[in-house]
């Protein structure tokens, strides 16, 4: 259990779902289950995973900070899904 009180801290606590995902994402990065790809956008090699379903934490699409934080700003039909 948590004990701390920071902004992560308390962002885990309220986020059980979402934090398992991230969890089962390094994890599976660390391990090579999971292979990081060039942002699905532009193509930049720095990458954050991005989870349009937590209850499928091993689904994630690739996209750089800039693409994922518009993402998450504009919504997500912003960049459609490319399944």
């Amino acid at each position: 259990m948590l004990k701390s009180e920071t902004r992560q801290a308390n962002w885990r606590r309220a986020n059980p779902l979402k934090y398992s995902a991230h969890l089962a994402v390094q994890q599976a990065i660390n391990s090579g289950k999971l292979n990081k790809q060039s942002c699905e956008v532009c193509g930049v090699e720095m990458v954050d995973a991005h989870h349009d379903r937590y209850d499928e934490p091993l689904n994630v699409r690739w996209l750089c900070r800039r693409h994922h934080v518009m993402l998450h700003h504009y919504g997500e039909d912003m960049f459609p899904i490319n399944r």
